[in-house]
């Protein structure tokens, strides 16, 4: 029977790394139950993702290379948004949306059961995936609260910039998940210059909507009133499976930065060191990068920054350090402008604290560590991410103004404190250390793995004569 056999899934993602990894995860975790996976993206994306697999692996994940169109107002090589400058990701979606005719011509002759897309090809579910036949999962990287956050397709009233500063009407308990003024601002600015004429927002409701099944990052234990609230939001079967946390991996060149980096993080005294990153997308202003440094400075608590001063070779406006920082800060703390193991750096016993954007990928990373959280968002969903970390007492927000989101070096340095050694912040520090078992538990994502496995077997298009 049909049904019995192996599956073969095609996996999707957009070209950002925060999504791009956890769907490698997902990838990793499908073959290991002996089912073919081919992961399709743009060339430079695999030749840079962690692709070296366990022999075990090899002959069940396959990466598919589709070239990315080469669009005018495009930089030449910029194929993920790590690439370029928030204001031109845009472009790079443009570039996205016509993928659709070659990934049709691949899908058209690769025997997939299923296809695993992102939010941004919303036309898989909506065309591609009913035109060839072969069933649709929406498979979603972000928060449950931003996802609900989101809404249905049809029914959202709302229109002006304060409407998403509220929890929405379609979430019937208590929350505080909604926007701050500056967050949801930025978020409107991009969207009035967006070249591809439909919304981020608009390609969530349509990603889920036209889908046969959405698949979250979540377990059931968590937040179950969430995936209930996704199933009535979209009418649909919502399958968890897991929060993905990263797999260590290894390589010539992740070895030699690890081996120099160690060596600073052995000299300092356990829990002590601050981590700085803000992911591949995040660029504070001058101003904020400034408030940043000179806030760090200020703590005087030992930091390891993972700082990117510009988003792609097309980035107008690089940022610079205060000057003489780095001069005054020479025995206090170490930036690093490449690339950095995040994972080992913050599974070193040294690190007490994370300041970082929210990012989710990062937050997990953090919580497999146990490492306590200053978060500052700048982008995208972050906010709201801070929202939900806070309301648990999973994170401690950096005080900023409402209206425009600027925060002073003295808020940065304070908030360290608060949630590195004072009393006050021990709740933080306890609360991360309490998540742990919660978030990585082998066993309980190896059942919801089996769970979304049995659920695409017994849901796969089969052949007229097995019917």
């Amino acid at each position: 029977m049909a049904g019995d056999k192996n599956l073969h899934i095609v996996m999707f993602p957009w070209l950002a790394f925060g999504h791009m990894i956890p769907y490698l995860e997902l990838s990793k975790l499908i073959a290991q139950k002996g089912h073919r996976v081919s992961f399709v993206s743009t060339p430079k994306n695999i030749d840079r993702l962690p692709t070296q697999l366990p022999p075990h692996l090899s002959p069940f994940l396959s990466f598919v290379k589709i070239p990315l169109p080469q669009l005018h107002n495009l930089p030449p090589d910029a194929e993920a948004t790590s690439d370029l400058p928030y204001d031109k990701v845009q472009f790079l979606k443009e570039a996205f949306d016509a993928l659709k005719q070659p990934l049709s011509d691949f899908l058209r002759t690769s025997d997939a059961d299923w296809i695993v897309y992102d939010f941004v090809p919303y036309w898989i579910g909506q065309e591609v995936g009913p035109n060839l036949r072969i069933k649709t999962a929406f498979f979603s990287i972000f928060i449950l609260q931003s996802l609900a956050f989101v809404g249905p397709m049809l029914g959202d009233r709302r229109m002006k910039l304060e409407d998403f500063t509220v929890p929405p009407d379609w979430i019937p308990f208590p929350t505080t998940v909604a926007f701050r003024h500056f967050e949801i601002k930025k978020l409107f600015d991009f969207v009035a210059g967006n070249t591809t004429g439909v919304s981020d927002i608009d390609r969530f409701k349509m990603s889920a909507h036209y889908s046969d099944l959405v698949v979250v990052r979540a377990f059931p234990e968590y937040e179950p009133e969430w995936i209930q609230l996704l199933e009535d939001i979209h009418d649909k079967t919502v399958i968890p499976v897991g929060q993905l946390p990263t797999s260590e991996h290894d390589s010539k060149e992740d070895n030699r930065s690890w081996q120099s980096i160690k060596e600073w993080l052995d000299k300092q005294a356990k829990g002590s060191v601050v981590y700085v990153a803000f992911g591949s997308e995040a660029k504070p202003s001058q101003h904020e990068l400034t408030e940043i440094a000179l806030g760090l400075e200020k703590s005087r608590f030992p930091f390891f920054w993972v700082l990117r001063t510009r988003l792609g070779l097309s980035d107008p406006d690089p940022n610079e350090l205060p000057e003489g920082f780095e001069e005054r800060t020479k025995g206090q703390g170490v930036v690093c402008t490449t690339w950095a193991p995040q994972l080992k750096i913050l599974g070193h016993e040294s690190v007490g604290g994370f300041l970082t954007h929210s990012g989710w990928s990062s937050v997990v990373e953090a919580i497999q560590s146990e490492r306590a959280l200053v978060l500052l968002s700048f982008l995208a969903d972050q906010g709201i991410i801070a929202r939900v970390l806070e309301e648990k007492k999973m994170g401690y927000c950096v005080p900023r103004s409402q209206l425009d989101g600027s925060f002073t070096r003295d808020s940065v340095a304070e908030s360290l404190k608060l949630v590195m050694v004072e009393e006050e912040g021990k709740i933080y520090r306890e609360r991360i250390r309490e998540m742990k078992d919660l978030f990585v538990n082998k066993e309980r994502d190896e059942k919801l793995m089996d769970g979304f496995l049995s659920y695409l077997k017994k849901h796969r298009n089969v052949d007229d004569e097995d019917h």
